[in-house]
């Protein structure tokens, strides 16, 4: 008997042994992969990987502040961008099991003041899915330049886009709204009696322990806060200022990837909800791009081998000078989460790439960004030369096409003026990605800036027959038909 209750302890101190092993290369492979991206100026921030509940990696990469040299820890507070709707999500559930709100209800229920004429329409349940049809107020013309610096009171900024048309008939389908969710934010203080700064650190994180958690003011002194840059090709500089009323409760969080950590690991628990509350967050209610959306998250299905599908539950944000994402796997209790306080990055290959690891699936080795050296040639010496050098790296190995940068540098180069170079970058992504639908909407904004509206026509049709879902394309693409009839 002795024997066998040794034998057995053996047997799972062996076991345990193995799993160390293997948890320690996948942490090194994470490793390996994340300073590559880091040296090719795509990753620089903090990052935490756990598997099984358990954390296997967690490390911060590139500097927090540039001008005084100091690093990013796994401490590091980042805005969050539109990673904050989760939490906005919970709250809106929270309210609803407290019995205190209904979600199929019209808005005007809770919002008497929001005209009637479109409120009645909408429903909480709209507003948390992206169902709504109100146009979302970060793609209104000049909004940068007009509102984003301005600080205004919630019912303040709500006057700013409550009047306008709806894009669709609430319930029709997904369009991501950043207004929904303020709205949302702004329906907790009506009925909650309280900020919604005061109601999310009461309701989530203090129960939680959050204590490098909340909603970030530029005027207070935020120990350990990441500055924000925006890279420029291969120069980076300051963020534009953004004041932090305007994302709201769509996007105006700061965390660490270690608070967030014991997020994911309290959404396995019925410490904030109950099971059946819980489960609504993440049930797949409106077909959403690639994916569907819950109340606040993505929901896809990936492949995973022979062992058939997993459902992966996840959501980006971006916000000036920060790019973030969380992504988890409720089967396996496995969790990536990516902050990033250099701009815009490739944080969802990143991503796809360590759960690859996870999996022990293969995975695509990080390349440099052809768009980055791009956007300094196509600036400074013009199409001809841009054109020369694409040609000459675009079958390097060591360099890679990445749509998402490849866009970015064509909006900069459209933003300072230089229109036909725009056009010649938003080809190359066109040529690159012929799938989708957003490539070809940027060649159309590219072409109406430089005035052709034949190719503008051309293009925005392409970009709405492959992509039904975009709003704003289809609307552009009315106004210029209908200008061409009435000539």
């Amino acid at each position: 008997m002795k024997k066998s209750i040794k034998l057995i302890g053996l047997c799972i101190l062996l076991q345990l042994f193995a799993l160390n092993i293997f948890a320690q290369d996948k942490a090194k492979k994470i490793e390996d992969l994340l300073a590559k991206y880091n040296e090719y100026g795509q990753f620089n921030g903090s990052a935490l990987v756990a598997e099984n509940g358990k954390i296997i990696y967690k490390k911060g990469f590139g500097l927090a502040n540039m001008e005084w040299n100091i690093p990013n820890q796994t401490d590091t507070k980042f805005r969050l961008g539109s990673i904050s709707k989760q939490f906005t999500a919970l709250l809106i559930v929270k309210l609803a099991e407290e019995g205190k709100i209904k979600l199929n209800v019209p808005i005007t229920t809770y919002l008497p003041d929001y005209p009637k004429e479109t409120g009645d329409q909408i429903t909480i349940h709209n507003l948390l899915t992206h169902t709504s049809g109100i146009p979302n107020y970060t793609n209104a013309p000049n909004f940068l330049k007009e509102k984003s610096r301005n600080p205004y009171t919630p019912e303040e900024f709500i006057k700013t886009f409550n009047k306008l048309p709806l894009d669709f008939k609430p319930g029709e389908k997904f369009n991501y709204s950043n207004s929904g969710y303020f709205l949302l934010g702004y329906i907790i203080e009506k009925i909650s009696g309280k900020t919604y700064e005061q109601y999310l650190q009461e309701v989530i994180l203090t129960p939680l322990k959050m204590r490098n958690t909340g909603y970030d003011h530029f005027e207070v002194i935020l120990k350990n806060r990441a500055a924000g840059y925006e890279r420029e090709g291969k120069k980076i500089t300051n963020a534009p200022f953004l004041d932090m009323s305007i994302p709201y409760a769509a996007g105006s969080l700061y965390s660490t990837v270690e608070d967030l950590y014991l997020w994911d690991q309290a959404l396995y628990t019925n410490k904030l909800l109950s099971e059946k509350s819980m489960e609504s967050l993440f049930k797949p209610y409106i077909k959403a791009w690639d994916s569907s959306y819950g109340y606040g998250w993505f929901i896809r299905e990936a492949d995973n081998g022979d062992k058939g599908k997993l459902t992966i539950i996840e959501h980006g944000g971006g916000i000036n000078g920060f790019n973030t994402n969380i992504a988890r796997v409720p089967a396996d209790k496995n969790l990536i989460v990516l902050l990033n306080n250099t701009g815009g990055t490739v944080l969802g290959e990143m991503t796809a790439a360590i759960g690859a690891i996870l999996y022990n699936q293969p995975y695509n080795q990080p390349k440099k960004s052809l768009a980055l050296e791009l956007l300094d040639v196509f600036s400074e010496k013009g199409t001809a030369a841009g054109l020369e050098t694409y040609k000459k790296l675009k079958n390097d190995p060591t360099f890679g096409i990445k749509e998402d940068d490849m866009n970015r540098v064509g909006y900069q180069l459209l933003q300072t003026g230089k229109k036909k170079e725009a056009i010649e970058v938003f080809k190359i992504n066109v040529e690159t990605f012929p799938k989708s639908g957003n490539v070809y909407d940027s060649l159309g904004e590219a072409y109406l800036a430089d005035g052709d509206k034949k190719q503008a026509i051309l293009n925005y049709s392409k970009s709405v027959e492959l992509d039904p879902s975009n709003a704003g394309g289809k609307k552009v693409l009315d106004e210029l038909l209908s200008k061409n009839k009435a000539k």
